[in-house]
C-alpha cells in the first residue's frame, strides 16, 4: 500500500511540474514587445495585422530574424489562423532518392484555455463543428460523418470512451476548437500533397504500416485524427488502433529518469530567480489584479497569458472587470511587459543550459524509438523486404502530442533558436535512401554501392536538418545532399548524452550528482 501511495505521489508530482514547465515556456515569441496605444484589445486590431501578412509573404520563418519583428503579427503566427496559402518542403528530395518512411510529431491544434481569470467573462467560443462557422474547410463535413464510424477503429483504454469531435456549445476547459481542428485537416492534406506522388501509403496499406499514438486528452485525439483525416481521406476505421501514451513526454516503458527531474527542478529555480527580480514585471501584474479587483498572487495564479492569446488568436477584446465594479480592462502595453519578460527569460534559458539538459533525458526515449524504427526499415529495404517487396514496414508514424512534447523535442534535437510550438506545429522526420553509387570506371568487375539511408528533419514544413546537433556541422556536397542515417543513430545512442556527461540514457538518468 505505501509503495502504490509513494508511485501516485509521483505520478502527481510529475504532472505537476510538466504543467509548470508548460506555463513558464508557453507563448515565447508571441506577446507584444513594441511600445503600443494603452487601450483595450480589439477584434479590429488583428484586421490590420492579419491583412499586412497577407501582403507579406506566406513562407514563416522559423528561426527568428536578428532584427525585432512586429509583435503582433508573430502573436498571430502562434495562433496560427488557416487563414493563407502555406508552402509545405516535405516530401521535397533530390532526383532519384526514394522516400522510405515518415514519422511526425505534432502539437495539438487550437484549443480553449486552461485557466480562468477571476471576476472577467470566458472567451465567448463554441466548440461545436460547422462549415458555416470560420474557419472551415471542404473535408470538415465529410470528416464529421467519418468520425461517427469510429467504433469500428481499435482503441487503447482509454481512449475509447474519449470524444472522436469537440462537442460543446460552450466550450469546455482546453477543449480543441473548431480552428484546431482545421489546422489539422490541412497539415494532413498539405501531407498528402506532399507524399503522394512517393506512394508511401499503398491503396492497399495494411495495419502495421500506419502508427497512432496520443496522449489521453480528447484535443490530441481528435487533432491526430483530423490529421490522419487529412492525409488519407475515408481510411479504413478496421485498419487503424489508436495508441495510448500515458506520459506527454511519449517515454512508454523508459519513462523512469531521476536526473531529469533534478534539471527539471534547477530550471525552475532559476526562473523564479529571474522573475522575482523583475520590478517592472511585478508592478505589471500589480496594476492588472488592480484593474480586475484581485490581488496579486491570484492574477498569477490565473495564468492570464493563456486566456489573453485566447482573446488574441480569436478576435475578441481583452477581459475586463465587471461593469459598476469599478474596475478596469487589461491592456496590450500590460500583455507586452510580460512578453518582455519570457523573452529575457528564454535568453537566460540558453545560457544557464539546464532546460537542454531536461530536454535530452526527457526526449531520449522518443527520439531512441524513432531511430529504431528508421534503422528498421532501413534494414528492411535492404533486405529486399521494403514496399514493392511484400513488407509490411511502418511507414507512417503520427505521434499527437503538447507543447511541453515539442518544447523539448525541438531542444533536445539542438534546434534552441526555433520558435516556440505555435498551435498545430508539427516536426516530421523522413527516412530516404539515396540513389546506389556507380561503380569506379576502372574497376570493370566493380559492383555498383546501394544507396545509403538519409534523414530529413523539417519543422512547421521548413528543412531544419542541418541545424541541428547531429549535422549541422555534416559537409553537404553534390554527392550527399541530406544526411546520413548513421549521423542521427549515433547522436541518439552516444552523442546527445554529451551536455549531461554521459555516454547512455541509464548512466545519465542514474548517476549520483557530485
Amino acid at each position: 500500500m505505501l509503495a502504490r501511495n509513494r508511485f501516485l505521489l509521483l505520478v502527481a508530482v510529475g504532472g505537476a511540474t510538466l504543467a509548470l514547465i508548460s506555463l513558464s515556456l508557453q507563448f515565447l515569441n508571441l506577446i507584444p514587445v513594441a511600445p503600443v496605444e494603452e487601450r483595450p484589445f480589439q477584434a479590429s486590431d488583428g484586421g490590420a495585422v492579419v491583412a499586412a501578412a497577407a501582403r507579406g509573404k506566406s513562407r514563416k520563418r522559423v528561426f527568428p530574424r536578428t532584427e525585432e519583428p512586429d509583435p503582433l503579427s508573430e502573436a498571430y503566427g502562434y495562433c496560427n489562423t488557416p487563414n493563407r496559402t502555406e508552402q509545405a518542403w516535405e516530401g521535397h528530395s533530390p532526383a532519384d532518392y526514394k522516400l522510405l518512411s515518415v514519422q511526425v510529431m505534432i502539437r495539438h491544434g487550437d484549443r480553449y484555455p486552461l485557466y480562468y481569470i477571476p471576476k472577467t467573462k470566458r472567451p465567448a467560443i463554441d466548440c461545436t463543428l460547422s462549415t458555416s462557422r470560420k474557419p472551415s474547410h471542404p473535408l470538415l463535413n465529410a470528416f464529421i460523418r467519418h468520425m461517427g464510424q469510429g467504433g469500428r477503429g481499435h482503441w487503447e483504454s482509454p481512449l475509447g470512451s474519449a470524444p472522436r469531435l469537440p462537442n460543446h456549445s460552450t466550450c469546455e476547459m482546453g477543449e480543441l476548437t473548431q480552428t484546431g481542428v482545421v489546422q489539422h485537416l490541412r497539415n494532413g492534406q498539405l501531407l498528402r500533397q506532399a507524399y503522394k506522388r512517393h506512394k508511401l501509403l499503398p491503396p492497399d496499406w495494411a495495419p502495421r504500416q500506419l502508427w497512432l499514438e496520443t496522449t489521453g486528452k480528447s484535443r490530441t485525439l481528435q487533432s491526430g485524427l483530423a490529421l490522419l483525416y487529412g492525409l488519407l481521406p475515408d481510411f479504413d476505421w478496421a485498419k487503424v488502433t489508436a495508441r495510448h501514451q500515458w506520459s506527454t513526454l511519449f517515454c512508454g516503458a523508459a519513462c523512469d529518469c531521476p536526473a531529469r527531474s533534478r534539471h527539471l527542478e534547477e530550471e525552475q529555480r532559476r526562473q523564479y530567480r529571474l522573475r522575482v527580480s523583475d520590478a517592472e514585471l511585478e508592478r505589471t501584474y500589480g496594476a492588472m489584479a488592480r484593474a480586475l479587483g484581485l490581488l496579486a498572487r491570484q492574477l498569477r495564479a490565473a495564468n492570464p497569458v493563456d486566456s489573453l492569446l485566447c482573446h488574441l488568436c480569436h478576435g475578441l477584446p481583452f477581459p475586463c472587470a465587471p461593469a459598476g465594479a469599478g474596475g478596469g480592462c487589461l491592456i496590450t502595453a500590460q500583455f507586452a511587459v510580460i512578453r518582455r519578460q519570457q523573452l529575457d527569460d528564454e535568453a537566460d534559458r540558453r545560457r544557464a543550459g539546464l532546460y537542454r539538459k531536461y530536454a535530452v533525458l526527457a526526449m531520449h526515449p522518443y527520439l531512441n524509438r524513432t531511430a529504431n524504427k528508421m534503422e528498421r526499415v532501413a534494414r528492411a529495404h535492404e533486405a529486399g523486404r521494403g514496399r514493392g517487396g511484400g513488407g509490411e514496414d511502418e511507414v507512417f508514424a503520427l505521434s499527437s502530442a503538447h507543447d511541453v512534447t515539442v518544447a523539448p523535442l525541438l531542444s533536445a534535437l539542438g534546434l534552441e533558436g526555433a520558435r516556440f510550438p505555435r498551435f498545430a506545429a508539427r516536426v516530421v522526420f523522413e527516412l530516404w535512401k539515396s540513389p546506389p553509387t556507380p561503380p569506379p570506371k576502372k574497376k570493370k568487375k566493380a559492383k555498383a554501392r546501394d544507396g545509403e539511408p538519409c534523414i530529413r528533419v523539417l519543422y512547421n514544413g521548413e528543412d531544419v536538418t542541418f541545424h541541428t546537433d547531429f549535422c549541422r556541422s555534416h559537409q553537404r556536397h553534390a554527392g550527399r545532399p541530406l544526411c546520413p542515417l548513421d549521423n542521427f543513430l549515433s547522436f541518439v545512442r552516444r552523442d546527445m548524452f554529451a551536455v549531461v556527461n554521459a555516454t547512455s540514457y541509464q548512466e545519465a538518468c542514474y548517476r549520483r550528482p557530485g
